[in-house]
């Protein structure tokens, strides 16, 4: 019998394709770059994604299979692959003037990026339990060297540590997720997965159960769930403040674009069989998380614990389980990494030579220093929270509408009242700014990039939520694909 050949068609990872052998020579030559000239990577990253980007346009309006079923190009897919692209495009622009200031080499810190970025790429085309897990742990192996990268700061080496040992455990968990799931069904192709199931009572099939508790326990820790949260505000604390912003932002999309994909399309969470479980997570997620974040002192684990509490909220599309929920988790995914962005942007505008500024008390009368920097964290504040017209309120409005109509009231009036907690911590920050005499050596230096970078995060935060169309329809088409 002959053995049939598998259907490859390599323009579905174009790319990938592309960002993958760019990041491989900007390694190459990184040994080759005078010390002088070292900034010029970062032109070249920021080149790279560009040219991956713009390969992504003769695949727009097409859908292919690929990979024996494997991978999948669709809307969907596109859709994640621009906002990652984008996410890690700002990161390359506030690194520029952080890593001057903490004598990181650029080219491999720039190279894991880029990396990192293709496994993110790959994560929202995994159509199956085999290529999912091969993404997921190429973005995360980038990341585990990105947390650690200022070797000489223990708190970095730490976080490092620490996010290695969650990244594995969670990777673990995943692992025998999937083995349960394969010996149950004897397929790793989600779509042959979902037929399985739709046979079965899940309920009488350990190892079904079993598969699902483990996978979402692995979603939870790379998503920054309760109660497996523990990892986020030491690592986020520790990391080099881009890469803090880089995971809130970035990590936490990726993961929860290839968890719509296996828990939807996989398990066929349209049945509402599993909610349960996900609204107590849902409500403990937001809940400690906003409670937790009202007593830091440090911006970036006050920003961590908010990312926890956000994770809450994008839970409540995922419970809904209709269209609606699906494209507000989507909506709410691209509002919240520009305001994120935008709020770490801030915190490394006040770093300096032997001072991180990521304390709330280093924001002690930025208003009377700089007003429209002060200004501007108002914008991602309200953001934040919710409040209109930003593009977080268009997302929460999404989010509660969604749980309302799924009949889900009580978690959408949880999710109102944590959203008016956090009205407390944001601006306590604010008040920082406004009512406190500036320290005398409170200076900003902005970069090239860093303006580009908060004038982009304002303007799309601000623009989304005065004409949110285009994304809610983008958003809603690409969801198509679930039901």
């Amino acid at each position: 019998m002959e053995a049939s050949v598998p259907d490859i068609q390599l323009i579905a990872i174009l790319p990938e394709i592309i960002l993958a052998f760019l990041a491989c020579a900007l390694f190459a030559a990184d040994s080759f770059v005078p010390k002088a000239h070292k900034r010029q990577l970062g032109y070249y990253a920021i080149g790279a994604l560009v040219l991956s980007g713009l390969s992504t346009i003769p695949l727009w309006g097409r859908e292919i299979s690929t990979f024996s079923g494997m991978v999948s190009l669709d809307y969907y897919a596109l859709f994640f692959k621009l906002v990652f692209l984008t996410i890690s495009t700002i990161i390359i622009l506030i690194s520029s003037r952080y890593i001057e200031i903490e004598r990181i080499n650029l080219g491999e810190y720039y190279g894991l990026i880029l990396f990192a970025t293709v496994g993110m790429m790959f994560m929202p085309m995994a159509t199956d339990l085999l290529s999912f897990y091969l993404s997921l742990e190429l973005m995360s192996m980038s990341f585990y060297v990105l947390v650690a990268f200022m070797r000489k700061d223990p708190k970095s080496v730490e976080a490092g540590i620490k996010y290695f040992l969650a990244g594995v455990f969670a990777s673990g968990v995943i692992l025998y997720g999937i083995a349960f799931l394969y010996g149950a069904s004897g397929t790793t192709n989600l779509n042959a997965i979902a037929t399985f199931i739709a046979t079965q009572e899940i309920g009488k099939s350990p190892s079904l159960m079993m598969s699902f508790v483990l996978l979402v326990t692995g979603f939870g820790f790379k998503i920054a769930a309760v109660p497996f949260h523990m990892w986020a505000p030491d690592v986020y604390e520790g990391s080099p403040t881009p890469i803090t912003a880089f995971l809130s932002a970035g990590s936490k999309a990726a993961a929860f674009s290839v968890m719509l994909r296996v828990l939807i399309n996989g398990f066929g969470l349209t049945s509402g069989s599993w909610w349960p479980i996900l609204w107590i997570v849902a409500v403990l997620t937001m809940t400690l998380g906003n409670l937790v974040a009202m007593v830091q002192t440090s911006m970036k684990r006050l920003l961590a614990y908010s990312s926890i509490a956000h994770a809450g909220y994008i839970l409540m599309g995922l419970i809904a389980a209709t269209q609606l929920g699906f494209a507000a988790i989507l909506i709410y995914l691209v509002g919240y990494a520009f305001m994120t962005l935008g709020a770490f942007t801030l915190v490394i505008l006040l770093c300096r030579t032997n001072h991180r500024g990521d304390q709330i008390s280093d924001f002690r009368g930025l208003a009377r220093i700089h007003p429209f920097v002060a200004g501007t964290f108002i914008l991602f504040a309200l953001s934040l929270i919710g409040i209109p017209p930003t593009a977080g309120f268009v997302g929460k409005l999404f989010l509660f509408n969604a749980a309302i109509q799924g009949g889900f009231y009580w978690l959408s009036i949880i999710g109102v009242l944590n959203s008016a907690i956090s009205l407390y911590y944001y601006f306590k920050v604010v008040k920082v700014m406004y009512m406190e005499e500036p320290p005398d050596d409170l200076r900003l230096s902005f970069s090239p990039g860093m303006k580009i970078a908060v004038g982009v995060t304002a303007f799309i935060t601000l623009f989304l939520g005065l004409y949110p169309e285009p994304l809610i329809k983008a958003a809603l088409t690409s969801v198509k694909i679930f039901l």
